[in-house]
């Protein structure tokens, strides 16, 4: 039997093995770029590749047995009731720019439940961690902190996470949606990667998130992050979060802003 403790103490290890190669190796002259994903905005790097080549070696290893889930085609069945869904860099383009708001996420999966997720955001020296029905976690040079969301927050005085796609449909509809939703909180940020946006919920630093186009390793570590923090992430009329919307906040501010968001008709491009 896998023990959600054993799976994050892998996970906490990969991901800040994975973090310090991707800051000691981050080439210095710019990003080695070898291509593009969904359009030329969205770009990949050899240091993509690199580190989810590391995270499954680490963790093959480890846990030979294990199935695998990540973004740059690291995709493999395995023989367990374990699976680990990886995402080596989120916000690649605050990687490749040498902006601070990257991460590593880790998470293991137990017959498809999520039981344990690591975020480790190198750059901001800060390790983020959960596990199911355990709470979440904090770890920084100051020490470590249990995380709760911010709760009982009035939408119009709400900070709002969000995030934009690449392509320019898609980002021309997120603009008159976020039109419809400015007025009526009390900002918005943009940080340029999902799962330091849900950890930032988890911490009280936002009240809440929404965002269209994310995947299953942008938001599987962060979404059990946010849970354990007291926090719901779903998507509309309370789906599944996923790639059509994903909504996170604290108690009372989560509801409002669904409710807001539902008839902006976010979920298309």
């Amino acid at each position: 039997m896998s023990l959600p403790e054993d799976l994050l103490e892998l996970a906490v290890a990969t991901a800040r093995e994975a973090g310090r190669m991707l800051v000691d190796k981050r080439p210095a002259g710019g990003p080695d770029v070898v291509q593009t994903k969904s359009s030329p905005t969205d770009v990949v790097t050899q240091m993509d590749r690199a580190a989810e080549r590391l995270i499954i070696e680490r963790i093959r290893a480890a846990r030979p047995g294990d199935g695998f889930l990540g973004e740059e085609g690291g995709t493999h069945d395995g023989d367990s009731d374990v699976r680990w869904v990886i995402d080596p860099i989120d916000g690649t383009v605050n990687y490749l720019y040498d902006l601070p708001d990257w991460a590593v996420s880790i998470a293991a999966e137990v017959n498809g439940v999520t039981v344990a997720g690591a975020v480790e955001m190198p750059r901001r020296g800060e390790s983020y961690t959960a596990v199911r029905g355990g709470g979440a976690l904090l770890h920084d040079g100051t020490g470590t902190r249990e995380l709760r969301c911010n709760t009982g927050v009035p939408l119009n005085r709400a900070l709002v996470a969000t995030g934009f796609g690449y392509a320019a449909e898609r980002r021309a509809h997120q603009a008159r949606v976020l039109t419809g939703v400015l007025p009526n909180v009390r900002d918005i940020r943009r940080g340029g990667s999902c799962c330091v946006d849900l950890c930032s919920l988890a911490a009280g630093r936002v009240d809440a998130y929404y965002e269209r186009g994310v995947q299953a390793w942008d938001i599987a570590a962060g979404a059990l992050i946010v849970q354990e923090a007291g926090g719901r992430v779903e998507g509309l009329g309370g789906a599944a979060p996923g790639p059509e919307l994903t909504i996170a906040g604290g108690p009372g501010v989560f509801e409002a802003l669904h409710d807001l968001l539902a008839p902006l008709d976010p979920a298309r491009d």
